[in-house]
């Protein structure tokens, strides 16, 4: 993956935006020019919280995992999760739908652009992400304002899955087809967002009883996540592998598995064996990372959109938890890491969003100079690709 610090003038509106602004219609300018589908990472975030309360609220509303969460957690659970998964869910929506009207108008005013993170290796896979929150959003729905088999959510389903079926044909057709090197230069950690989200898409089809359907997206995302784990496995053997503000969408490794546990029990109507496998290598993962702090502790030197690449997948290996502790009629030892990873997942959402709120600045600063380390999580609007011209020597270009 590689660093650039070029200008910004390498794309037709960075120029105007790197001006100083004074007016209101520059700074809108200026905020489309630089809100990339990367930000996206903040709703998925959050959206991921309320469908972790959700299930909260069905764990602890029956069944054997229920009453041990009761009993551990008095009053905690019973009283507190319902209402956070309303507020949550409303605060999710209103966040999604506040990028969605942003990225909406750079689509309008800034086609260029969004052409260009199309066109980038590491870009297009946040292209998903905006999917991915509808599509958790739609599971976190409130029984109350949207009934699990009501006509509105088989449409909106059709409606979020759609661009998620026709951005998998394209991209991963392009790597059957550009050669036996497309994969291995275009693969990267933010590849599993595309991963999560079609197992995402797949667990909201099985909730609505289209189990096949589930099964044949369900099957493409393992497929992609093999080929994918094993690539990103033989070519990050070190920790300069990666940009070090890049180094935290290495928790989406484990992101992925947690979300195959999830929708493959929706799929199977139990938390079955291969649901607790796919939970267990999950936690594998989670604590292979956790055990090594210094990797992260360079991109923890700025504040950036970056961070959002933390609270997501803990949230939703908390939420794995939680079906699990139910599928072992509540064990006190699965009970305890549902609590320990649910208080995690809300500790590190709250801060980074404290930190959003603080650094609001930093979290939209032009990151297109300066550090050697200056990764942006939408390299087209901001860092060139690195092309090579016959002698060898590299030429920087915009996609």
């Amino acid at each position: 993956m590689e660093t650039c610090h070029a200008p910004l003038s390498c794309l037709p509106e960075a120029a105007s935006a790197g001006a100083p602004s004074t007016t209101g219609l520059d700074g809108v300018s200026s905020l489309l020019t630089q809100l990339d589908a990367g930000y996206f990472r903040i709703s998925l975030s959050l959206c991921g919280q309320a469908l972790l309360w959700r299930t909260l609220c069905a764990t602890g509303g029956g069944g054997g995992g229920g009453g041990e969460v009761e009993r551990l957690s008095p009053r905690a659970l019973g009283a507190l999760a319902p209402a956070a998964s309303v507020i949550l869910w409303s605060l999710a929506l209103l966040s999604l739908l506040a990028l969605t009207a942003l990225y909406a108008a750079r689509c309008l005013l800034r086609f260029a652009a969004v052409r260009a993170e199309f066109r980038h290796r590491v870009a297009v896979n946040y292209l998903f992400a905006p999917w991915a929150s509808w599509l958790l959003l739609l599971q976190a729905a409130p029984s109350s304002l949207l009934r699990p088999d009501a006509a509105p959510r088989r449409a909106l389903w059709c409606a979020f899955a759609a661009p998620v079926l026709a951005l998998d044909v394209t991209v991963y057709g392009q790597w059957f087809t550009e050669g036996r090197t497309a994969l291995s230069v275009a693969a990267n950690p933010t590849g599993h967002i595309t991963v999560v989200t079609n197992l995402v898409a797949a667990r909201a089809a099985a909730e609505l009883g289209w189990r096949e359907g589930a099964v044949a997206v369900f099957a493409v995302a393992v497929a992609h996540y093999a080929v994918l784990f094993v690539t990103l496995y033989q070519r990050l053997l070190g920790t300069d592998a990666l940009p070090a503000t890049l180094r935290p969408v290495f928790f989406l490794f484990f992101a992925a598995p947690s979300m195959a546990s999830l929708a493959w029990g929706a799929i199977s109507s139990s938390f079955d064996t291969a649901c607790k496998m796919l939970f267990f290598l999950s936690l594998f993962l989670f604590a292979s990372l956790v055990s090594r702090p210094a990797l992260f502790r360079r991109a923890m030197r700025r504040f950036s959109v970056a961070w959002w690449a933390f609270p997501f997948p803990v949230t939703v290996l908390a939420a794995a938890a939680a079906e699990y502790a139910r599928a072992v009629d509540g064990g006190r030892a699965a009970v305890a890491l549902v609590l320990v990873l649910s208080a995690l997942s809300v500790a590190v959402t709250v801060g980074v969003m404290v930190c959003t709120a603080i650094r609001t600045t930093d979290l939209l600063a032009d990151d297109g100079g300066g550090g050697g380390d200056q990764v942006v999580s939408a390299p087209p609007a901001v860092v060139p690709l690195e092309t090579r011209t016959a002698s060898g020597s590299p030429v920087f270009s915009c996609v």
